[in-house]
């Protein structure tokens, strides 16, 4: 009786551990998942010299990767990705949050901007980059990705952040919140 329970207690443990270890059901196959988003402020800092007063303005830098020029935010942000590489994402008003242009997404005439996801899963560098490819920002600031990451992402992500980017300069617009416990 005592081998039986012992044998059931390690298998529940076991699966347990897998679930967590995987960030959800195994049979989802979801890597990861993201809920909310963060605009970016691109600095992050600003130290001032005590004896001479000048400033040094510290850039936002995110896993190697800059931050936008100006101040944007966005509304909704939700993202799944799959073990398999596929990600959708949906992103609702990422727009403007400062200057001549806060509250909008484009200037027009303006030529199309393109945004698209990537998701790094390291927290020291080297960071390895995982892209989807670029898709329009609309006038009101959403816009939706349905793709596949490249390269593939490892089976693991234990420290995820997934960064929405801009597809000429690259530098980065806002930020998804990963959802613990999926």
């Amino acid at each position: 009786m005592k081998a039986k329970l012992s044998i059931a207690l390690t298998a529940i443990l076991a699966s347990s551990t897998t679930l967590f270890a995987q960030g959800g059901a195994p049979s989802a196959g979801i890597l990861v998942k993201f809920q909310g988003g963060i605009g970016v402020d691109p600095v992050s800092n600003i130290n001032v010299n005590p004896t001479t007063g000048a400033l040094t303005v510290v850039k936002n830098i995110v896993r190697g990767v800059n931050p936008a020029g100006q101040i944007w935010v966005i509304a909704d942000l939700r993202a799944t990705v799959k073990v398999d590489g596929r990600i959708t994402v949906d992103g609702r008003g990422l727009v403007f949050g400062g200057g001549n242009t806060v509250g909008i997404s484009l200037v027009l005439p303006a030529t199309p901007f393109n945004v698209f996801a990537t998701l790094i899963c390291e927290t020291a560098a080297p960071f390895a980059q995982f892209s989807t490819k670029a898709v329009p920002l609309a006038a009101d600031g959403d816009f939706r990705i349905d793709d596949v990451l490249s390269p593939l992402p490892p089976s693991s992500c234990d420290s995820p952040v997934l960064l929405i980017r801009e597809s000429v300069g690259q530098t980065w617009f806002a930020a998804g919140i990963p959802k613990i416990g999926q």
